[in-house]
């Protein structure tokens, strides 16, 4: 599959919304977005507190602006996968996160559980410390056990290489570790290291695997400037928790 970046900066062509249940007004400013622009986001919501009213209202932002998926923690798949039912937003979900330290056969467990419960798509932690160590076959195995959980029943998987933890050097090498592993995409940060998404990084990541990956930019995009640097670096998703405020800032 190939993923091509879209230039965000010169496609700002807002559309009229479809709505499914979203109860906005008409002329309200949520009635118009960028397609270009909310398509390519990850609507996140990973943090510990979250409630079942925090995941609905997540939900029900994700139908009304279309994004591409709603990312939560593991317990929430089954519930998000009810909400999403009948629009064309995917379920996504993590896996080892966000350390990814713990084994492989319990992240393939847990990406097993999220694929019978509806998840479409899988975030899992690359084994940083193996990767450090330069213990490629380690880290490549632990991707491979989850691709083949998720590939089995079409779900797609990014990789999440936390990379404010690695030299460019270590960049390259994940992603081409997580290439021949299988996965789907590559992803910059878990939202829980030291820092976020960077242009930097993400050209380097887009550079590394080519058109034949996705990659996902994640950790610190809020705002649409945000977005466009991240797209126009390579990104092919990008995971925010701010995704409403870069949808209307691409209305007009």
């Amino acid at each position: 599959m190939s993923f091509q970046p879209h230039n965000t900066a010169n496609a700002m062509i807002p559309v009229r919304l479809r709505l499914r249940d979203s109860g906005a007004a008409k002329g309200d400013k949520t009635n118009q977005f960028d397609p270009k622009v909310a398509h390519l986001i990850d609507h996140t919501l990973l943090k510990a507190d979250a409630t079942r009213t925090d995941v609905r209202r997540v939900c029900e932002e994700a139908r009304r602006y279309e994004f591409a998926s709603v990312c939560v923690n593991p317990f929430w798949v089954d519930f998000v996968r009810a909400e999403l039912a009948g629009s064309v937003v995917k379920t996504c979900t993590v896996a080892g996160f966000p350390l990814g330290a713990n084994l492989s056969e319990i992240k393939a467990a847990e990406a097993r559980s999220a694929v019978r419960h509806g998840a479409g798509e899988v975030d899992m932690v690359l084994n940083i410390g193996a990767l450090r160590a330069e213990e490629y076959e380690i880290a490549k195995n632990d991707i491979q056990d989850v691709v083949r959980v998720c590939h089995d029943a079409g779900a797609i998987v990014k990789v999440i290489l936390e990379t404010a933890l690695l030299t460019d050097e270590q960049k390259v090498t994940a992603c081409r570790i997580a290439q021949d592993a299988g996965a789907d995409f590559v992803k910059t940060s878990t939202g829980f290291g030291p820092s976020g998404a960077t242009v930097h990084d993400v050209a380097l990541m887009r550079k590394s695997v080519g058109s034949v990956m996705g990659v996902k930019a994640s950790g610190g995009i809020r705002t649409l400037e945000d977005f466009r640097k991240m797209v126009e670096a390579g990104a092919s998703r990008v995971g925010a928790s701010a995704s409403v405020r870069i949808a209307e800032a691409s209305a007009v």
